[in-house]
């Protein structure tokens, strides 16, 4: 009894080191990381100063065996910290021109005007025609939601974002993405480091979707809902006022916190969804799965099925700049009595 409880005490010191281990380099690597991708604007200093408070903290919290020295590098830390808080959001950069315009919604009763919906015209993915408007809708004619998922590679990550559908009026898209200056492209590390500014993208399906499909050649999958009307003008209300406070106030786009899942998951809670938090919000590229298993999509179809069917790659490449894209990318999928 004795020797198993020598053991037992033993292996129990052995894991209690183990996560107190894991625990310090994650918060040392954390710190690293965000000296890397402060704002300094030099990137020299920022990597020379990243590897001298990784190789001090290292040599502080592992090799020196002195308690002032830990104390030292815990400071370090919480400055680093302190930093990293006070680094601002800004409206102000040099921005890419799909990303340049941040949208703005006037809400009068039944009328919805919104300002900076994007309608580009492409060529390539690269070469497009910019193309900012303003429209007018009326949320006593929205009729449902719609559900896009569209991947840079088809696996677990990928992309969602939404369309409102009315009956006297085109869809409306609504993209919660990275807003990148001239030269950056998306990069998930720097996402969790302050890199990106957030942005709702407000466009045509034509743009928003037709970027995706027919120029950048990513795999897209168009689901409907089976949310109520009323549901989807309740969740379109949350997208607007956000819509506004983020013309009105910048905030950073975040991976894990600030994302286009995970922000569509949250609105959908204070529209009224019902439902518990799914691995598959944060693995995105296996949303529809979980839409399939909680019943927020046509299950008279086997899963593998519909997600074969609701493939629009073939039908948006030959609706590609077409005034009726919307209407043709939607023959043939399966839907959902509304």
């Amino acid at each position: 009894m004795r020797v198993l409880r020598r053991l037992l005490t033993g292996s129990l010191r052995w894991l209690l080191a183990a996560v107190g281990f894991l625990f310090r380099a994650l918060l040392l690597t954390w710190a690293t990381l965000a000296i890397y991708y402060s704002n300094l604007p030099w990137a020299g200093l920022r990597i020379a100063l990243a590897a001298a408070f990784a190789a001090f903290a290292v040599w502080a919290v592992w090799f020196s065996h002195q308690r002032r020295m830990s104390m030292a590098a815990a400071l370090l830390f919480l400055g680093v910290v302190a930093w990293w808080i006070a680094i601002p959001p800004s409206h102000h950069r040099n921005w890419r021109p799909e990303v340049a315009v941040m949208p703005r919604a006037v809400i009068d009763g039944d009328h919805v005007h919104l300002t900076g919906v994007r309608d580009f015209d492409y060529r390539t993915r690269s070469d497009f025609t910019v193309r900012y408007e303003e429209r007018d809708i009326r949320l006593s004619h929205l009729n449902g939601l719609d559900f896009y998922i569209s991947y840079f590679t088809e696996g677990p990550v990928g992309h969602t974002f939404v369309s409102f559908t009315f009956d006297d009026a085109p869809p409306l898209s609504i993209s919660i993405e990275t807003r990148p200056e001239v030269g950056e492209g998306f990069a998930p590390i720097a996402s969790l480091f302050k890199q990106f500014e957030l942005i709702y993208l407000v466009g045509s399906e034509r743009d928003l979707v037709g970027v995706r499909t027919n120029h950048r050649r990513e795999p897209v999958y168009l689901y409907h809902l089976n949310t109520s009307a009323d549901d989807a003008r309740r969740l379109l209300l949350v997208y607007l006022a956000r819509i506004n406070e983020l013309a009105d106030r910048p905030e950073f786009y975040h991976l894990l916190t600030n994302s286009c899942t995970i922000n569509i998951v949250r609105y959908a809670n204070a529209a009224g969804r019902q439902g518990r938090f799914d691995v598959r919000h944060l693995l995105n590229g296996l949303v529809d799965s979980y839409l399939y298993h909680s019943g927020r999509v046509d299950t008279t179809l086997p899963f593998e099925e519909l997600r074969r069917r609701s493939l629009i790659n073939e039908t948006a490449a030959a609706a590609d700049g077409r005034p009726d894209f919307s209407e043709r990318i939607r023959v043939g999928l399966p839907t959902i009595p509304r």
